[in-house]
């Protein structure tokens, strides 16, 4: 028989075709994690997630993971990052990139969603919103919403109620929370977690704002005497990715890829509400704790805190962020009123 090209070349493309997926070159993806200092996310979730994202997914991936400290990234740049590909997935915590997008905030603004019930109709409500604005302004996707657990205060001097907060520098990292502190008649100080515990310690501030977790992984039970239990807010954080690292997939891979975040999500929310009980028995040296146990009052904070909370969102949180949001994007108020205004019963005038 004589020899025909047509066939070998037919023959070969078959063979091509027919080769599986891992076989093509895989697909890499630069990811940047939480701290190090929250090793039960980084270290207990983050890494085994993205070790095994391509198993998972049915996708050749080649996945660098790295906590964000130990490369260098700052939190408050997060946004940017993705905005100029230095990362393809970064852990984002939501309040510190405000400075490049208020609107980002609007998920976890002070006093609007005190408990993780609440946060969780505030995700639902806003998710599509705050993914559209990201898409637009930072080529970035959300992949995963969650929280870290109720922000409340944390004090090296005896606080019996949010009263007693007059006068005193509070750790502060949201502009709304910064809003609702100095309502109060205190002096938010702008501090990132790590810096916080050598503040408390020196004196610098009286007080931090963070979750009972973070709180407890960053041993401020060496440096504080009380905890005000008052709830601001869940620390809402996320998992974005940026669109030019989302485009190398295919529709069915992006698929994949949002089944596989979608249960990082929910670990990340079975962990915010275990995490905190475990960090409060550990604070007060109770018999339930397994790890390091320190002796920290934890006070009943009086009713009338809550209603200064509640107060304090109508009078200066929403003024506070329709401001700051509608300088620069003249929809923010309308668009959180329609999202997750509406979902937690707010109404930005």
């Amino acid at each position: 028989m004589p020899f025909r090209p047509s066939l070998l070349g037919a023959a070969l493309g078959a063979i091509l075709a027919a080769a599986p997926a891992f076989a093509q070159s895989p697909i890499q993806l630069r990811v940047a994690g939480h701290f190090t200092s929250n090793s039960r996310h980084t270290e207990g979730i983050e890494r085994p997630f993205f070790n095994g994202l391509g198993q998972a997914t049915g996708i050749n991936l080649a996945v660098t993971f790295n906590p964000m400290d130990q490369v260098g990234a700052a939190a408050p740049d997060a946004l940017r990052h993705l905005r100029n590909g230095t990362f393809d997935v970064m852990s984002v915590l939501i309040g510190q990139t405000a400075r490049d997008e208020p609107f980002i905030d609007s998920l976890d603004l002070m006093g609007v969603s005190t408990t993780l019930e609440e946060t969780q109709q505030a995700i639902a409500g806003g998710r599509e919103a705050l993914d559209r604005r990201l898409q637009e302004r930072f080529n970035a996707k959300v992949m995963t919403l969650w929280p870290f657990g109720a922000q409340m205060f944390f004090c090296n001097r005896p606080v019996a109620s949010m009263g007693d907060l007059r006068g005193l520098k509070v750790r502060s990292y949201t502009p709304t929370m910064s809003a609702l502190l100095q309502s109060l008649g205190a002096t938010p100080v702008t501090l990132q977690l790590s810096e916080t515990y050598q503040a408390l310690q020196r004196g610098t501030v009286e007080c931090g704002i963070t979750s009972a977790t973070s709180a407890y992984t960053a041993n401020w039970g060496e440096v504080i005497r009380t905890i005000l239990p008052v709830s601001l807010a869940s620390g809402v954080q996320g998992h974005f990715i940026s669109l030019a690292a989302w485009r190398r997939f295919s529709p069915e891979q992006q698929a994949a890829l949002t089944r596989a975040f979608a249960d990082l999500e929910k670990q990340m929310w079975d962990l915010a509400r275990r995490a905190s009980d475990e960090a409060f028995a550990c604070f007060q040296g109770q018999d339930a704790c397994t790890t390091r146990k320190f002796n920290v009052q934890v006070v009943t904070p009086p009713a009338e805190d809550e209603r200064r909370v509640r107060e304090a969102v109508t009078a200066v949180v929403l003024p506070s962020f329709r401001d700051s949001c509608n300088r620069v994007w003249a929809d923010c108020a309308r668009v959180w009123n329609d999202s997750i205004g509406k979902a937690r019963g707010y109404t930005i005038p």
